[in-house]
């Protein structure tokens, strides 16, 4: 097996989440230290990067203006970056950016300071975000059973695979997958302890159990 890959970026498959189109460049490579995507605004004025802070995961982000122009908004302000142009954001910050050319793509990466990368497969769930947006949670769940069967190395999968199967009144399997993104993940426990997705199952015992 090579020890290095080599790719160019429209190589790498898009994946839609409703939202943005990314190509899930970390996932590609098998890249396990660090995060690492791409982001393309088809059209002027499209969204290249959703409106987010990290003040959650406290993830440190660079962004790199790989072909065409982006408008990034941070903290309100504007910023104009041509291809080539780097732009960082620390957590906290409110940022956002936009095509100003057609085409425009960007690459992200980040990192937590302090933390090492703890990949947790957002970029193979971003397919199904639009049934769990629209309410379709069983058939989120039936698919979402589906990757986590196939990567069970994801602790962001078995997650969100429990957030569905609690909206969709399956309690033992979320409690089940719930357990299982625990064990490959501490972090979880805390962000299930604050998400509304797990009110129809917070009552049972051995969902508290789970919380400690």
């Amino acid at each position: 097996m090579s020890d290095y890959s080599v790719a160019r970026v429209d190589e790498i498959g898009e994946i839609d989440d409703g939202r943005c189109l990314s190509r899930p460049v970390r996932h590609h490579f098998g890249i396990t230290s660090f995060g690492v995507n791409s982001w393309t605004g088809r059209e002027v004025d499209d969204r290249i990067i959703n409106e987010h802070d990290e003040s959650d995961g406290e993830e440190e982000e660079l962004y790199l203006v790989q072909r065409g122009r982006a408008r990034f908004e941070l903290d309100g302000d504007r910023v104009d970056a041509p291809a080539g142009t780097f732009v960082f954001a620390r957590p906290g910050v409110k940022r956002t950016a936009f095509a100003e050319e057609a085409g425009t793509t960007i690459v992200a990466i980040g990192g937590t300071p302090g933390k090492a990368h703890e990949p947790v497969g957002w970029e193979l769930w971003a397919p199904l975000r639009p049934l769990y947006e629209s309410g379709q949670y069983a058939e989120a769940a039936d698919r979402g059973l589906e990757l986590c069967e196939a990567h069970p190395e994801y602790p962001g999968l078995l997650y969100n695979l429990a957030c569905c199967e609690s909206l969709a009144g399956r309690s033992a399997e979320a409690i089940e997958h719930l357990r299982l993104a625990i064990d490959r993940s501490e972090q979880t426990r805390s962000f299930a302890a604050g998400d509304s997705d797990f009110d129809p199952i917070r009552d049972e015992p051995a969902f508290k159990e789970l919380l400690g």
